[in-house]
């Protein structure tokens, strides 16, 4: 399985969007898109 594909799962299994992602993260909303693909 694909990492982006992983990281998508476990963003959906806790109910984050993108954007609330990156932010607990510290990182830019198109970086975690990018990461998914």
């Amino acid at each position: 399985m694909p990492v982006g594909e992983v990281i998508r799962r476990k963003r959906k299994e806790q109910g984050l969007t993108q954007e609330q992602m990156a932010q607990r993260l510290g990182v830019s909303a198109p970086a975690v898109n990018k990461w998914e693909r």
